[in-house]
């Protein structure tokens, strides 16, 4: 029996968001072909190595500080990995505005206690996924946003974000996946609320995890990265 676990904030736990309560964690363990025929038989289910068990522990609103309290108590079985997403709701409370002269020593201490979080994981085999931009770079949204001749200044601090938050996923031993590059492909139909994935940003959440998954599951990804 394979588990799925889920760490982090809404890009996980957003099923509350669209009516068919779609989430990539449910997707992932098996897909809804009924609103997604192109990844029918994609899933954790589909092959057929026995039951798949979704530990949905991703919370809506949830920062860095509280992510350690969503792990398990105890370490888990080889047959068992966790997909996570957090920082999000960090980079909106203060984060991505800080003053230059501040940035460096409060993002230094973020991304040691995510590195920490991370290591201290018990689940062995972790996929973090970095953090999308929901305006899409659409000059609209950005306006819309009030970003004005910062926006791209904001960009590239998502940007600088994102790496350092791959280089400590690294670190950690976990495996980052880039979702924050997928959904530059997208557009604003991907989000509610301006920043809540929908249901199609549901589903492109789970493309985003869905091969280095399925890989873990057919045995070509195990244990902690190198």
């Amino acid at each position: 029996m394979r588990t799925l676990y889920t760490f982090g904030d809404s890009m996980l736990d957003c099923s509350h968001y669209n009516d068919d309560l779609v989430a990539p964690g449910a997707l992932l363990c098996e897909n809804r072909d009924d609103l997604f025929p192109e990844f029918a038989g994609e899933d954790l289910q589909s092959l057929g190595a026995g039951p798949v068990t979704l530990a949905h522990r991703a919370r809506d609103g949830a920062v860095l500080h509280g992510l350690r309290a969503q792990f398990p108590r105890k370490s888990q079985p080889d047959h068992a990995c966790a997909v996570i997403t957090i920082g999000g709701n960090d980079l909106l409370q203060g984060l991505l505005f800080l003053p230059e002269q501040r940035r460096d020593a409060v993002w230094g201490d973020w991304f040691r206690d995510f590195e920490a979080a991370i290591a201290e994981c018990p689940v062995q085999t972790r996929f973090v996924g970095t953090v999308y931009d929901p305006t899409f770079r659409d000059p609209a949204t950005e306006a819309r946003w009030g970003f004005g001749d910062a926006a791209e200044f904001l960009r590239a601090r998502l940007v600088s974000f994102n790496e350092q938050l791959c280089e400590r996923a690294r670190r950690a031993g976990a495996i980052p996946v880039d979702i924050h590059g997928h959904f530059l492909s997208g557009d604003p139909s991907w989000v509610v609320q301006e920043i809540e994935p929908s249901v199609r940003g549901a589903s492109e959440v789970r493309r985003a995890f869905l091969h280095p998954v399925l890989a873990w599951a057919r045995g070509a990804v195990s244990g902690r990265a190198q």
